[in-house]
């Protein structure tokens, strides 16, 4: 797995001041994407045990973040799925005050078993959709994207908006 880059502190993906982790890889391929350099997964660097500490000490350092981000790319584009489940438990194993956003394509009723679930506290699914783009939404690129609560959601079997 691939990592494009990191942002030690942004407020745009998701709620609170957030360390985002942007990953390589995306298959949807989404018209009017905001970073189609993504969708290659052999682009940035090697995701390392090396670099998860890195970011993990970062997140240390930083007593203002509210919680951390994981975008892409997909993280859940098939070649990242079980590999983004280790720095997902890593962090909220050493940060369990901290929210964990992530962003996919994928539906919630295509993922929403998948393990790395269990670590996950909201979700924006979905592909963007240039028609339904709204420069004015908060966290997500258009109407389609429900910000999903995942432990609730898990918990009851039906979905929670956050």
């Amino acid at each position: 797995m691939n990592l494009l880059g990191t942002y030690s502190e942004t407020i745009v993906d998701g709620e609170g001041i957030r360390f985002s982790i942007y990953l390589a890889g995306c298959s949807h391929h989404c018209p009017g994407c905001h970073n189609p350099e993504s969708w290659n997964p052999g682009a940035g660097e090697e995701l390392t045990e090396e670099k998860i500490q890195s970011i993990i000490r970062e997140i240390k350092a930083n007593p203002l973040l509210d919680g951390v981000t994981f975008s892409g790319g997909d993280p859940l584009f098939p070649g990242n799925r079980e590999e983004t489940s280790e720095p997902c438990h890593d962090i909220r194993q050493k940060f369990p005050d901290k929210t964990i956003w992530l962003y996919t394509g994928y539906r919630w009723e295509e993922i929403s078993a998948l393990p790395l679930m269990q670590y996950i506290d909201v979700l924006v699914d979905g592909k963007f959709i240039a028609d339904l783009k709204d420069t004015k939404l908060h966290w997500k690129g258009s109407f389609n994207q429900p910000i999903i609560d995942v432990q609730k959601s898990l918990q009851s079997s039906s979905l929670y908006l956050y």
